[in-house]
């Protein structure tokens, strides 16, 4: 085994973590679909060095992956239309402790699914209640 494999891949996993912190810290369920997909991407291009497909192109593209990660999120916060294109509307799905069915469908999201996960979040008392929800996120 050379020393220069065991180089690079100290230098993935010091490099790849970097990234991944600079990327930010949520867990699948809080990230957009764009995060989502670059997250998929990094962990996919992390690994090429090791496989003999150069090491600083390789890093090269991930950081630039990063960057148009972050200036989506800075977008969505500076731009409502931008917000509204990459994460959706709110949807309201209680209203008044009342579901509202045709917005449950519309979320593909069943009653006892919304009602384990308000229990999670700490409600459980649906009396009055108006819930918008993006997605699935609580």
């Amino acid at each position: 085994m050379s020393w220069t494999l065991i180089w690079q891949s100290v230098g993935v996993i010091v490099l790849g973590t970097l990234l991944l912190r600079i990327a930010g810290r949520k867990s699948i369920s809080q990230m957009t679909m764009a995060q989502v997909i670059v997250m998929i991407g990094l962990g996919t291009l992390i690994i090429q060095p090791i496989t003999g497909n150069g090491y600083w192109p390789t890093f090269l593209l991930a950081a630039v992956l990063v960057v148009v990660m972050i200036l989506m999120e800075f977008l969505e916060i500076k731009s409502n239309g931008f917000e509204t294109f990459i994460t959706g509307k709110a949807v309201i799905v209680i209203e008044n402790g009342e579901l509202v069915e045709s917005n449950m469908r519309k979320l593909r999201l069943t009653a006892d699914k919304l009602e384990m996960r308000l229990r999670q979040a700490g409600i459980s008392n649906f009396n009055g209640l108006q819930l918008k929800l993006v997605g699935l996120r609580l």
